[in-house]
């Protein structure tokens, strides 16, 4: 079925044609950790159909957003990965998470919660906390850990433990959640011990000096 046009000529609607349908920039989020198969897509996008989720990613590769990669010789084993033009839209995903992280509060029962959605509001958290400073910071959360470039000229994040972290953070849901929100900084948390910052790097002591 064709996708419906807002036919304005605006840069807005435009941009909306591309990404404006549901799931579509929620698969970018998932995809700016790295390149994911289909099965961690839908695992991590809980409610989506797989029938939503196979077609949104049809559209995402026909626009040039992501490529597909088949994975060794089996016909069926595929990642999908960004594009560059697909990754130029981590600045505007970021820019939702800091609109919409005041919103967050308590996870209400029904909601879901993967531990690395919070990857893009600490981005900014630490990247404002410390503007100068380089380098890969691991955040170790109660559920799982992930890890953070911070690079004024391209931050990025993905899954998992770093190789060599220039810095290591552990702190609760909780903590993580108002930090997100700017209703703590990591100055505070780390006084009132809701946060640890270990490393010797250029990196964990401009976090560490953070207010």
């Amino acid at each position: 079925m064709p996708r419906r046009s807002y036919a304005h000529y605006c840069a807005v609607a435009r941009a909306l044609d591309t990404v404006g349908e549901r799931w579509t920039l929620l698969i970018v989020r998932e995809l700016l950790a790295g390149p994911r198969r289909y099965t961690d897509l839908h695992a991590d996008l809980p409610g989506v159909s797989t029938d939503v989720l196979a077609s949104r990613l049809k559209e995402l590769e026909a626009d040039g957003l992501i490529e597909r990669r088949r994975l060794g010789r089996a016909a069926n084993s595929h990642t999908y990965e960004l594009t560059p033009r697909g990754r130029a839209l981590r600045p505007v995903l970021a820019a939702l998470a800091a609109w919409g992280a005041v919103e967050l509060g308590t996870p209400a029962p029904t909601e879901a919660v993967r531990v690395h959605w919070l990857a893009l509001p600490l981005l900014q958290v630490l990247g404002e906390a410390a503007p100068q400073a380089t380098g890969t910071a691991e955040i170790r959360l109660p559920g799982g850990l992930f890890h953070l470039l911070l690079d004024p000229a391209e931050p990025a994040w993905a899954d998992g433990p770093a190789d060599h972290p220039d810095a290591v953070l552990t702190l609760d849901d909780t903590t993580a959640a108002a930090l997100a929100e700017h209703r703590t900084t990591l100055g505070a948390a780390a006084k009132q011990e809701h946060l640890t910052v270990l490393g010797d790097s250029p990196l964990a002591e401009a976090l560490r000096a953070a207010g």
